[in-house]
C-alpha cells in the first residue's frame, strides 16, 4: 500500500518566515504546534517531506552550510514533539535564474517521488503562498492546502485573481493536519 505524502512549505508555514530571509539558526522560531502538527501527521501514517525556495543561498546572502544548521534545528525541534520530516528538498537559486525546482514550478515535488515512489493521488501540499499551492497543483497533488500563517491572507487574494482555489484554507498547520486526519484515510483518499 502506497503511503500518503505531506509535502510542506518551511518559512510561514513551520517556522515564522523574515522578509530579511532567515539567516542564522537563532533566527529560526517554530510556529506554535507546527512541529506537533508534524507529528501527528505521522502518528496517523502520514510521511512528511520539506518542499522550500531558498534563494538566500544563490542571493550569496547565506552559506549551504548554514543552511543545514538552520534545517537541523528545524529537524530536532520535530523530533522532539515526536515527529519525523522524511526528507529535505530545497531550491537555492532566486526568482530569475530560470531553473526547474523553484515553486511554483514542480521540479521539487516531482525529485522527491522519483526519489521516493510517492503516488501524487495520495499527496498533500501544505503552504503558505500562492507559489505553494500552484506547486502543488503544478505536480499533481491530490489536495492544496493553504494556511493563513505568514503570507497566507496576500497569497489568498493572489490566487483569487488568478482563479485557482486552495482545497482547504487553515489556520496554520496544526489546523490543516487535524482536518488531514480527520478526513483522509486509506479508504477515502482522492482517487
Amino acid at each position: 500500500m502506497t503511503q500518503y505524502t505531506v509535502f510542506l512549505d518551511r518559512d510561514g508555514v513551520i517556522n515564522h518566515d523574515s522578509d530579511a530571509y532567515i539567516k542564522h539558526p537563532d533566527e529560526f522560531h517554530f510556529i506554535a504546534k507546527s512541529p506537533d502538527a508534524i507529528a501527528l501527521l505521522n502518528a496517523k501514517g502520514f510521511q512528511v517531506i520539506l518542499i522550500t525556495n531558498q534563494s538566500a543561498v544563490g542571493r550569496g546572502i547565506i552559506s549551504v552550510r548554514t543552511l543545514d544548521a538552520i534545517l537541523k534545528k528545524m529537524t530536532r525541534g520535530v523530533e522532539q514533539a515526536g515527529g519525523r520530516i522524511k526528507d529535505i528538498f530545497f531550491c537555492p537559486h532566486g526568482p530569475n535564474q530560470g531553473c526547474d525546482c523553484r515553486k511554483p514550478k514542480p521540479g521539487m515535488i516531482l525529485q522527491a517521488v522519483a526519489c521516493h515512489g510517492i503516488d501524487l493521488k495520495k499527496a498533500f501540499m501544505i503552504g503558505d503562498s500562492a507559489k505553494d499551492i500552484e506547486c502543488g497543483k503544478n505536480a499533481g497533488c491530490a489536495i492544496n492546502i493553504l494556511v493563513k500563517t505568514g503570507n497566507g491572507e496576500r497569497a489568498l487574494a493572489a490566487l483569487t485573481e488568478k482563479g485557482i482555489v486552495p482545497d482547504f484554507l487553515a489556520g496554520d498547520l496544526y489546523e490543516a493536519a487535524l482536518w488531514i486526519t480527520a478526513n483522509f484515510s486509506s479508504q477515502n483518499i482522492v482517487s
